[in-house]
């Protein structure tokens, strides 16, 4: 699997449609992806999944209103695709490499984080883009208590830095109680990860943020940005739940070391204030950033610590242009740019 800094044909996305995700905030929600769609058009083509015909006439009457269209109308293809949500990162395909450069697609099963019945639409789409783009396709199957299956992975719950590394949490891909795969244990993980994306070395953190309904998805909160180099969130006020969740984590980052033994750089970033809506914490965090070709989208929240995260993220991406997306209305579908994109390697 290719880090995501390496080269990218395009930004597989869904436009929004389930407005429970966004409850008494959707409208805003459609202008969000608008603006982030006119900067990911400029960085590589977007792929956009809408529900059908009259989905994409409303998609491509908003984004000419906000002047996306006709101006990169080149760089964006329509899908008229069903779906039951657009979090694109979990449900999506991953893409891998092989030696040669030739792109396939791995197919994990998406079972909607093991919250909702309806996950169906959307644990189609991997086979449906592999079999658009004529890509070869990889079933992660493993071995069961009683029969062969197939594995529950979601793109949000890992980060690679395309050498063989994987960070990921033990909350997530290990926790009985998160029925991804119950009965699977670490080295069969390990030994899947391995199989289907050329992992050598696992790299596993215990949890995840507070409001995180995903059970630990390491996006929110450890990154690469080079082969060796990590950002790691962390939250200085000790009074915050979390507080302890990241820095246990940051300990643990820095013990681990690559296939050579050689330590990680480890960069700190900071998380923004508690974002609270309707008496419920949500998951906002500066390390659901999203990286397209020398492009890096960073969610902010009128906070005072998002110059910081900015400065941060462009420090150790230097030449990258770094562009700020405000994502205090976004979050409150639990996720954010990172979250709802998927990247294809050239």
């Amino acid at each position: 699997m290719p880090a995501e800094w390496e080269p990218q044909r395009a930004t597989w996305l869904a436009w929004p449609h389930n407005r429970t995700d966004w409850p008494g905030k959707f409208a805003p929600i459609l202008y969000v992806y608008a603006e982030i769609i006119r900067h990911l058009a400029r960085a590589a083509r977007v792929e956009l999944i809408v529900q059908d015909a009259k989905a994409e006439a409303s998609a491509r009457e908003l984004l000419t209103r906000t002047n996306v269209l006709p101006a990169l109308a080149e760089r964006i293809a329509f899908h008229q695709w069903p779906t039951n949500r657009g979090w694109l990162r979990d449900s999506g395909p991953i893409f891998v490499k092989n030696r040669a450069g030739k792109v396939a697609v791995t197919n994990w099963k998406f079972n909607a984080w093991a919250k909702y019945n309806n996950w169906q639409l959307d644990d189609e789409l991997p086979a449906r883009v592999a079999a658009l783009r004529g890509l070869p396709s990889f079933t992660a199957e493993v071995e069961g208590p009683a029969e062969w299956r197939q594995m529950v992975l979601e793109g949000g719950s890992i980060d690679v830095n395309g050498r063989g590394l994987l960070l990921t949490t033990e909350e997530c891909l290990l926790s009985p109680v998160q029925q991804r795969n119950p009965g699977m244990s670490r080295p069969e993980v390990e030994s899947a990860l391995a199989l289907m994306l050329g992992v050598k070395k696992v790299l596993w953190l215990e949890s995840g943020i507070v409001g995180d309904d995903t059970h630990g998805h390491v996006d929110d909160i450890a990154r690469f940005v080079a082969p060796r180099t990590v950002l790691a969130a962390t939250e200085r006020d000790p009074e915050d739940a979390n507080h302890k969740i990241l820095q246990n984590n940051l300990k643990t980052l820095r013990r681990m070391t690559d296939q050579q033994g050689r330590k990680l750089e480890v960069v700190l970033l900071p998380m923004p204030a508690p974002v609270i809506f309707s008496g419920q914490r949500v998951p906002a965090s500066y390390a659901n950033f999203y990286i397209s070709n020398r492009t890096v989208l960073v969610p902010t929240f009128d906070d005072p610590n998002d110059l910081a995260a900015l400065n941060t993220i462009q420090r150790v991406l230097p030449k990258h242009t770094i562009v700020p997306i405000y994502c205090g209305d976004l979050i409150w579908g639990l996720g954010a740019i990172h979250c709802m994109t998927q990247q294809e390697p050239l």
